[in-house]
């Protein structure tokens, strides 16, 4: 079984369009937070340890979808789910699920981010995910 980290977000005014119901821009915001906090979470590393501990330069959204079930307004509390389902050589593929009232699906997403590191010169490019934080992820 795979981690699985649970925040718990309050949605804010500021999330909200004029119709009183969460922007959808602002879902990927959440989602982009969740990822971050899951990294965070498996490897005991805030995103700048984890860059100068592995010569990381990011982890940099390449595709990403989402579906929305039922709509989430200004006040309420709802719990984000978030998981990798897939570790590749260089990129992997992370699964958000916002759940209101206790289960209720609200909205899902699906990510795919690359593990990049800076070549000296500068240079970007996908690197091999370390195996130690891969083996973060699936806890015996």
């Amino acid at each position: 079984m795979s981690l699985v980290l649970r925040r718990a977000v309050t949605i804010e005014w500021g999330d909200c369009d004029a119709a009183g119901i969460v922007y959808y821009p602002r879902f990927f915001a959440m989602f982009d937070a969740s990822t971050a906090a899951l990294l965070t979470h498996a490897t005991g590393m805030r995103q700048k340890v984890l860059e100068a501990h592995y010569n990381m330069a990011g982890i940099p959204m390449v595709d990403t979808r989402a579906k929305f079930h039922v709509p989430s307004s200004y006040g309420d509390e709802v719990i984000i789910e978030t998981r990798v389902e897939r570790f590749g050589t260089s990129s992997f593929d992370v699964h958000h699920r916002l759940l209101r009232e206790g289960d209720v699906l609200g909205a899902e997403c699906w990510e795919t981010r690359v593990w990049m590191a800076r070549k000296p010169d500068g240079t970007l490019y996908g690197a091999v995910i370390p195996p130690d934080v891969i083996a973060k992820f699936n806890p015996a």
